[in-house]
Order: structure tokens, then C-alpha cells, then sequence
């Protein structure tokens, strides 16, 4: 039997908004940590990227918050990027209207004006990145003394990016009594010393290790030369619904996406040199599909989820194992499946070799196949979509891909994603001379006690 929000005691208007939204069951982090969180410990949970912490943090903060007055919010959740503030935010804003409270974040790179409104109005809980926010008091537009709820998120990556000393002087200013939540992909280092400063008898969860390599995603390291970047680039995103693509600095960035819009690829950038609004305009395009690249530095390393990135491309391959858990992990999240590739060139062979045997992968690194992709799908012509429905919500692509392939050729499997986690159907494309024997055999099927509904796709 499986367990529910409200089993874990969260209440059950934000239970029942869960379930509006198709989110029915909590993920081993939000299984692990909600029960101790609402009973107001402190708590220090270690999970991966794409594990569902903001809802693991976010669903007991809205639970306990209490009403806050003008510039005093009573909650706070620290992020490292604009970015994940801003995901936090819009994960947290509908869910806090059911219980009357009222979430709002503040960043850099937008106007002052609208941020001080919202803080005038009164604000339960703040979401804020460290840099903001201390501009923000030093303006006097917002004082912590009334908060007692603190999260601090990505605490890994707020010590990677020199962030600590400022978190360490906003915590110093919230209240003495408070609960202090710490969420991050590891719990040693900078961020074991932040808990022993600041918890307060922390339960400590590990619900899920850092993966040595990203769940369900294979793993291809291309030897290649550096006239051919462009070329294996372009077939790659070509094999792909969706790709992220990484590159080590801004310029190379902007350099890239302009050489694939000259070969036909509609990409979009996202880097630090970018203003909020040309990052919110091309995560747009990438999101609704209008661009198929999305061309970054590591800067969406974290903080970015899209639903249904198929594939990573590390276009500048990363030295460090914890860099490439994080750039790897945009893809095959919450159970989906994906693919990652490396260009790596002759120098960066014995680099890229140490990286590996750090997270205990063991992938050749060698010539892509002749075909210029080993990503690239077979295709069978002509082909049948075919739509599946009544799934078992924790049905994944490769589940979907594997009940149909004993009836025939399946070129492509894809279980319908929101917010990470299944809305109970997908599609399969499969070789239209078998299509018909599959959906008869499997329409009726029954799976995890659900009958499956299988027919041709409109």
C-alpha cells in the first residue's frame, strides 16, 4: 500500500492540492524528511538533483508558518541562484494560497520596486538568493528577527559559489528559536561545519545517495576533433526532442548558439551575462518547444527543471565528478530516461579518465559510430503512434518501451510528464506492421492493477 502526503501529516488542504496537480506520491526524500520537518526538527537531508526537495522543504514550512506584518516574513528559504528562487517560488505560490500564506521571492538582476511591494504587503514565506536579500535589508525593506523557519538550499552549491559568509550573516540575523532546515546533494565539507553551527540536534536523511552516475541515463564520451564540435553537436540535438548543452564560458555560449542558428538549429542561451529577462524569455522558447537547444554555462547546472530533456551534451567536458553529476542530472529525472554525451578531445582524454574512475563509471572513450551518433534512433518506415493510457503513476519510458517491444519494433517510448512525475498516459511510435498486434494484446492489459487503454493515437 502506498503512502500519501496526507499519511505523512501534511494537512489536507495541501494534500488535496497535491492531487489537483497529479502529485499523489511522495518521493523516498519527501517520504524521509516531511514527518520530521513538520515536527518541527532540524533537518539535514542528502538527496540528488531532481529528487523532489522543494516540495520535501516546502510542503512542512507552509504547514507551520505562522502570518507575517509588513517587511517581517516569518519563513525563509535561501537559494544560490536566481533561477532556483525563482522554481521554488512558483512551486510554492499555489500550494501557499490554499493555506492563506504568501510566498515571494527576491533575487538580483531585476528591478528593486516590485520585490519591496510585495515585502510591504507582507510575505509568509521569502525565498531569496544571499545577494539580494542582504541589499535588501541594508535598504531596510525587509527585517529576519520573526523568522523562525529557515531553509538553506543547494547548500553544496552555495559553498561552491563563496556564498557561506553571507548566509552565515543572514542566519545570525533570523530568530534565536528557530527550526533550520539543510537540503543538499552532499553533507560534508563547508556544509557538515554550517550544520554543527547552526542546527540544532539535526535529524540527518540520506533518502537517496548522489548517484555515481544520473539515474537511467546512458553515458557516451566522444573522442572527437575540434573541427568536428559542430558537426557531432548538431546530430546529437538532432537525435533528441530536447537538449541542454554545456559549454565552459559565457562567450563560447553565445559563440556556440550562433554557429547552430547559421546550420539551421533553433537554440537559445542561458548564462550569467544574461538579464533576468533574456533568461526568462529563452527558457520560454526552450520550454514551449521553440527552440530544441538550450545552450548554457553552469549556471543551469542547478536550478533549472524542464520537464522531458531527453539529452545532455557537455560540449566543454567537465574535469570534476560533482560538476558532472549536476550538469548530467538536467536529464533522466524523476524516472525518465535520457542520454548524455561528452566531446572530448585528445588533451582531455587522462582528465576526463580521472573524472570517471571518481564516480566509478566504467565507458569507453572512443570514436562516435559511423553514423555520426550512437543517440541516433533506428527508423523504421512507415510508423504508428499509439496512445497508452491508465498507467501506473511510477511507469517510466523505459518500462513503456519494454512492454512493447515484445510485440514488435518500437522506435521511441514516452510516459506524459508534469512537474517530474507521470499524468498517466504515453505515447509509443512503433513499426506500423506491428502496431496492430501490439494493441490488440495489450489493450486491457493489466498493470499494477490497472487495465491499460491502448488504441491508435488521434
Amino acid at each position: 500500500m502506498s503512502t500519501s502526503f496526507t499519511d505523512l501529516g501534511v494537512p489536507r488542504p495541501l494534500g488535496h492540492a497535491l492531487s489537483q496537480m497529479g502529485v499523489t506520491e511522495p518521493f523516498p526524500v519527501q517520504a524521509a524528511t516531511i514527518p520530521d520537518a513538520l515536527a518541527g526538527h532540524d533537518v539535514s537531508g542528502k538527496a540528488p538533483t531532481g529528487s523532489g526537495k522543494t516540495l520535501a522543504f516546502g510542503l512542512p514550512v507552509l504547514a507551520r508558518v505562522d502570518r507575517a506584518k509588513p517587511n517581517r516574513p516569518r519563513a525563509l528559504i535561501l537559494a544560490p541562484t536566481r533561477e532556483l528562487a525563482e522554481q521554488i517560488s512558483s512551486v510554492l505560490q499555489p500550494l501557499g494560497k490554499t493555506v492563506d500564506r504568501r510566498v515571494s521571492a527576491v533575487y538580483g538582476g531585476v528591478a528593486y520596486g516590485p520585490q519591496k511591494k510585495a515585502l510591504r504587503s507582507g510575505v509568509e514565506v521569502l525565498v531569496a538568493t544571499p545577494g539580494r536579500l542582504e541589499d535588501l535589508i541594508d535598504q531596510s525593506a525587509v527585517h529576519l528577527a520573526d523568522v523562525n523557519i529557515v531553509v538553506v538550499d543547494e547548500a553544496d552549491r552555495m559553498a561552491d559559489m563563496g556564498f557561506l559568509p553571507a548566509v552565515r550573516r543572514i542566519l545570525d540575523q533570523t530568530g534565536r528559536k528557530r527550526q533550520t532546515m539543510l537540503y543538499s546533494a552532499t553533507l560534508d565539507g563547508e556544509v557538515a561545519k554550517l550544520s554543527q553551527e547552526y542546527q540544532t540536534k539535526p535529524v540527518r536523511h540520506e533518502a537517496a545517495a548522489v548517484a555515481t552516475k544520473t539515474p537511467d541515463a546512458e553515458h557516451h564520451f566522444w573522442l572527437i576533433d575540434s573541427a568536428e564540435r559542430i558537426d557531432r553537436t548538431i546530430e546529437a540535438i538532432e537525435s533528441s526532442s530536447r537538449s541542454i548543452v554545456f559549454t565552459r564560458t559565457r562567450h563560447g555560449a553565445d559563440r556556440l548558439a550562433k554557429q547552430l542558428e547559421k546550420r539551421g538549429v533553433r537554440a537559445v542561451t542561458m548564462h550569467g551575462g544574461r538579464t533576468q529577462s533574456q533568461r526568462n524569455r529563452a527558457l520560454d522558447a526552450f520550454t514551449t518547444g521553440r527552440a530544441s537547444a538550450l545552450i548554457a554555462t553552469d549556471v543551469a547546472a542547478r536550478g533549472i527543471h524542464v520537464d522531458d530533456v531527453t539529452m545532455v551534451i557537455h560540449f566543454d567536458p567537465v574535469q570534476d565528478s560533482k560538476d558532472y553529476i549536476h550538469r548530467s542530472g538536467r536529464t533522466a529525472r524523476a524516472g525518465a530516461g535520457g542520454t548524455v554525451v561528452s566531446m572530448v578531445m585528445a588533451d582531455q582524454r587522462n582528465s576526463v579518465g580521472r573524472m570517471q574512475r571518481e564516480l566509478g563509471m566504467n565507458v569507453p572513450i572512443d570514436r562516435p559510430h559511423r553514423s555520426g551518433s550512437q543517440t541516433r534512433p533506428k527508423t523504421v518506415h512507415p510508423v504508428e503512434k499509439i496512445f497508452v493510457g491508465n498507467l501506473p503513476w511510477k511507469t517510466t519510458d523505459l518500462d513503456l518501451h519494454r512492454l512493447f517491444s515484445r510485440h514488435g519494433e518500437v522506435m521511441n517510448a514516452a510516459v506524459a510528464l508534469r512537474g517530474g512525475r507521470s499524468k498517466g498516459y504515453g505515447f509509443v511510435e512503433m513499426a506500423q506492421h506491428h502496431a496492430p498486434a501490439a494493441i490488440h494484446a495489450l489493450s486491457g492489459t493489466e498493470v499494477a492493477g490497472r487495465r491499460l487503454q491502448v488504441r491508435p493515437a488521434r
